[in-house]
C-alpha cells in the first residue's frame, strides 16, 4: 500500500479523499494545510509520495518543492495536485524535480493511477486534454529537434510524459513491449539517464517533447 501525505487548505476536499483514498490502497498518513505544514508532516512520516496542492495561503509550493523534497528524503516522490492547468508549470514543477503533476478536474481515478506510477518511478501529467496535448508537444517551435532520437524514440518519449506504461505504449504505436522497451533502454541511452522519470525531467527542462512534431515529420 502507497504511503501519501497530503497538503491541501481545501478542507472538504482533503476530507473526502481522505476516505477514499484508502478505499483504492492508498494509505493517507498525515495531512496539512499550508505549505510550512505539509514540510512538517512530509518530515514525520517520511511517506512514499507527498500530494500537494500548489497554491496556499502562504505561498506557492511550486516555490518550496526542494524544501518539501529534502523533508521527505531521496525515495519519496512529490506529486502536485491543483486546478492550474498552464504547461509552464508543469515544466516549471519537473524542472524542480516534482514526479508528478495532476489537474483536479482529471477526477479521483486519475490521481489514485498518478499516485501508484509515481510510486513505481514513473512520471506522470495528467491534464485537461487541450493543456496535456500542450505539454506532449503538439505546441510547435519552443524547442530544436534532438536529432540524436528516432522518431519511435520521440513517439515513446512523450508517451513516457503521459505516464504510459509499456503496454499502453505498446497499444498506441501498434507495436510489441519488447520493441517498445527497446525504444526506451535506447533513448534513455542517448540521454544518458537511468530511468523514464529522469528522461521526462530531462527531456521537459530542455524542452525536447516539443521537438517530437519535427521528428514526426522526417518519417
Amino acid at each position: 500500500m502507497a504511503r501519501l501525505v497530503l497538503g491541501d487548505d481545501h478542507a472538504v476536499f482533503v476530507d473526502a479523499l481522505v476516505t477514499v483514498l484508502p478505499q483504492r490502497g492508498i494509505e493517507v498518513l498525515a495531512t496539512a494545510d499550508t505549505i510550512e505544514g505539509t514540510v512538517g508532516v512530509v518530515r514525520d512520516n517520511a511517506p512514499d509520495v507527498c500530494l500537494v496542492e500548489r497554491f496556499f495561503v502562504d505561498g506557492d509550493s511550486l516555490d518550496f518543492l526542494h524544501e518539501i523534497m529534502a523533508a521527505g528524503g531521496p525515495h519519496m516522490r512529490v506529486v502536485l495536485l491543483t486546478a492550474d492547468r498552464e504547461p509552464a508549470a508543469v515544466r516549471r514543477a519537473m524542472r524542480a524535480g516534482a514526479a508528478g503533476y495532476v489537474n483536479k478536474m482529471c477526477g479521483l481515478t486519475a490521481l489514485v493511477e498518478a499516485v501508484r506510477k509515481v510510486c513505481s518511478g514513473q512520471p506522470v501529467t495528467r491534464l485537461p486534454a487541450l493543456a496535456q496535448r500542450r505539454i506532449c508537444g503538439e505546441d510547435r517551435g519552443r524547442g530544436a529537434p534532438l536529432e540524436e532520437l528516432t522518431p519511435r524514440e520521440h513517439e515513446c518519449l512523450r508517451l513516457l510524459a503521459t505516464g504510459a506504461h509499456t503496454a499502453n505504449m505498446a497499444r498506441s504505436l501498434g507495436i510489441s513491449t519488447a520493441t517498445v522497451r527497446s525504444h526506451v533502454q535506447g533513448l534513455l541511452t542517448k540521454l544518458g539517464v537511468h530511468s523514464r522519470l529522469e528522461a521526462v525531467t530531462l527531456a521537459i527542462r530542455h524542452s525536447l517533447l516539443d521537438s517530437g512534431d519535427a521528428a514526426e515529420r522526417q518519417r
